[in-house]
């Protein structure tokens, strides 16, 4: 694996300096000043590179390149909102970046329920309870129709949930809720999530996928021809939330994904944390059928907690990389196999670009402040330990 390492730029509590003592390669980032739908020019994208490329680090991953709600929703500006992006991949290309993250979660991408959860150890992990999540439905954002969704058992606990929290507690839970794609400093109030969610009234989990090959169908032959590689990010917390559709939360969604645009420019960011959040996802099998595919991995592991509901899971918290209820080892072991079967193959992308993804707030982590989820010394700690297995596994197999 090339060993990566997301920087957010210029405002990251980590510095570069940092990234390469940390014994990461490459660096993974995206422009995110830069509004969805609009055109990431060559000077902007130089400045960036020239930032992290002052040394022995490459830039070697976007991530992200925004897909915009008007793509998502086919609205009026789908196709100019498309050129750009493609105008976008043109750029990068004649910078010599070649592999793009980019998700499809409509209107709130990733969530958490608590950025700072605390931990046995005194540190703090990102978690999600379906539960508190349900309460913000219900109570704060006063969604049409959410007790009734989310059914009797689950609208119960929320209440009483509800009911126990403070005002602090209640303001928290909002603030991490809405606080918008990491590196970006937009996050959304109420207003703008009740606005948004009245835009996706109607829009079914088909037409949303729909939408999404509308989309591949008009960037990938851009990609393709520039040598490109796109990498579609999972859903994360991968089911349905606040009555939006989700399409990328299960092997059968990347294959569908994959099939809908074949191409080896049209591909998937393997995050073992988004997948892993669902018991019923099996993450080395999906690495051995869907390897060839894989352009991107993000590695980071979660611990499924008990409570009422009937999601497939309704809790987690984000664990030691090594310790949680995704077997990393096998992932990586996986990993390992599908690079020795590009190389047999011959294939130029024989090393799959990997980040240590979030990671605890350790030590001097609780006192810098950084973006949630992105600490400096919890994810040294992470990476450390992915490339011990690797290496293990290299010489062992």
């Amino acid at each position: 694996m090339l060993h990566t390492w997301r920087w957010f730029g210029p405002a990251d509590k980590t510095s570069l300096t940092d990234v390469a003592q940390a014994g990461a390669k490459g660096v993974v980032s995206a422009l995110h000043h830069v509004p969805a739908g609009t055109v990431w020019s060559p000077e902007e994208i130089a400045k960036r590179r020239t930032l992290i490329e002052d040394g022995d680090l490459v830039w070697s991953v976007v991530e992200s390149l925004p897909v915009s709600e008007e793509i998502k929703l086919d609205a009026p500006e789908f196709d100019a909102h498309c050129a750009a992006w493609c105008e976008s991949l043109e750029n990068l290309a004649a910078q010599g970046i070649f592999v793009v993250c980019y998700n499809f979660m409509p209107v709130i991408d990733w969530t958490r329920t608590d950025l700072a959860w605390r931990l046995p150890h005194g540190g703090t992990a990102m978690r999600f309870d379906l539960v508190d999540f349900a309460a913000f439905d219900i109570f704060i954002a006063e969604r049409k129709g959410a007790a009734e969704a989310h059914g009797k058992a689950l609208a119960d606990a929320a209440a009483a949930r509800f009911e126990a929290m403070d005002d602090a507690r209640r303001k928290g839970l909002t603030a991490a809720i809405t606080a918008g794609l990491p590196g970006t400093d937009r996050s959304l109030t109420l207003d703008d999530v009740r606005e948004a969610l009245s835009a996706w009234d109607g829009i079914s989990a088909e037409t949303l996928a729909a939408n999404q090959t509308a989309f591949l169908r008009a960037v990938v032959p851009t990609a393709e021809r520039l040598g490109m590689k796109l990498c579609c990010h999972p859903d994360d917390p991968p089911v349905p939330l606040l009555g939006l559709p989700r399409i990328m939360s299960t092997e059968a969604d990347f294959q569908r994904m994959v099939d809908a645009v074949e191409s080896p420019a049209n591909g998937i960011t393997f995050c073992t944390g988004s997948l892993g959040a669902r018991a019923d996802n099996d993450l080395p099998g999906m690495v051995e059928r869907l390897g060839g595919k894989i352009h991107f991995l993000h590695l980071r592991n979660v611990r499924h907690q008990d409570g009422p509901g009937e999601a497939p899971y309704t809790a987690f918290f984000e664990s030691d990389h090594l310790d949680g209820n995704v077997d990393m080892v096998a992932v990586i072991r996986a990993v390992v196999a599908e690079e020795k079967r590009r190389a047999a193959e011959g294939r130029a992308d024989t090393e799959i670009p990997m980040r240590p993804d979030h990671g605890h707030d350790l030590a001097d982590d609780l006192k810098r402040g950084a973006q949630p989820g992105y600490p400096t010394v919890g994810r040294i700690k992470g990476l450390a330990e992915l490339r011990g297995v690797e290496v293990a596994l290299q010489s062992r197999p």
